[in-house]
C-alpha cells in the first residue's frame, strides 16, 4: 500500500461548519470523477498497527486539473477526536492519503443522470458535475438534488442550473419535499440514479426508488461490492 504524504495549500471556510481542505498534489498520485481516498492524520501509522481512529474514508471534491486534491467535510462544535485534530489543522501541515478508489464514475450510456445528495454528500458530485459539463459526450443531461436542512447550500457556484447545458441543480431543506422530488424523477424509467449520503438515507432512496420501480442495476453507491450488497442482497452471486 502506497502512502502519499502531503500537505495542506488552504483551508476554505464553505458554511459555518463545512471546510474544504486543499491539498498539494503529490507526483504519483492519480484520480478521477466520483473518488474517495483514506485521510491519515499524523500518527496513525506511528504504531504496528494502523490507529484507525486518526483515519476516515472521505471523498475527493476535486478533479485533476484543479491541481489541488479537495476534501470536503462537516465538522460540528461537538465533533470526534478526529474531526477536532482536523479543525486545528493549519496550512504547510501534513496529512496522508492512501486507497484512493473511485466507485461511482460518470456513466456514459445515453442516460439522464440523476445526482441525489444529503449535505456534504454534494462534495461527491462536485466533480462528477464538472467532468459533465467539460465534456457531455453520451450523457443526455444531468439533474442534481441535494438536501440540508441547514439551509447552508454548498458549492452554489457549481451547482447553478445551465439549461443550455441541460444541467438542473435542486435545492431543499425538507425531508418530505426531497422524497416528493426523488418520486417525480423516478418517472423516467431509464434514468441512472446515483446517491451520496448516511447508509440510511442511502436506504430511504433505494426504498423509494424500488417502489417507482427503478432496478438495481440503475443505482450508483458509493460503495464497494461488499458495502453494496447490504443494500442489494439479491445482487449477491449464488
Amino acid at each position: 500500500m502506497q502512502i502519499y504524504w502531503t500537505k495542506i495549500n488552504q483551508i476554505i471556510d464553505e458554511t459555518p461548519e463545512v471546510k474544504t481542505y486543499m491539498l498539494d498534489l503529490p507526483e504519483g498520485f492519480v484520480w478521477e470523477e466520483g473518488s474517495h481516498t483514506h485521510l491519515g492524520l499524523k500518527g496513525f501509522n506511528a504504531g504496528d498497527k494502523p490507529n484507525k481512529s486518526l483515519v476516515r474514508h472521505m471523498s475527493i471534491s476535486t478533479l485533476p486539473n484543479e491541481q489541488a486534491i479537495g476534501i470536503t467535510t462537516r465538522i460540528r462544535e461537538l465533533c470526534s477526536e478526529y474531526k477536532a485534530i482536523l479543525r486545528n489543522l493549519k496550512p504547510g501541515d501534513e496529512v496522508a492519503l492512501f486507497k484512493t478508489h473511485s466507485n461511482v464514475p460518470l456513466r456514459r450510456e445515453n442516460r439522464n443522470v440523476y445526482l441525489l445528495s444529503s449535505g456534504v454528500g454534494l462534495a461527491t458530485f462536485r466533480p462528477l458535475v464538472l467532468e459533465y459539463l467539460e465534456r457531455a459526450d453520451n450523457v443526455s443531461r444531468i439533474h442534481s438534488l441535494n438536501i440540508d436542512s441547514t439551509k447552508d447550500f454548498l458549492f452554489t457556484d457549481v451547482f447553478e442550473s445551465a439549461p443550455e447545458k441541460k444541467f438542473t441543480a435542486q435545492f431543499v431543506d425538507r425531508r418530505g419535499d426531497y422524497y416528493e422530488e426523488v418520486k417525480k424523477l423516478a418517472a423516467d424509467q431509464d434514468g441512472l440514479f446515483y446517491i451520496v449520503g448516511s447508509d440510511e438515507f442511502l436506504s430511504q432512496n433505494i426504498d423509494v426508488l424500488r417502489a417507482q420501480g427503478i432496478q438495481p442495476e440503475q443505482i450508483m453507491l458509493d460503495k464497494r461490492e461488499k458495502g453494496r450488497a447490504a443494500f442489494f442482497p439479491d445482487e449477491l452471486p449464488v
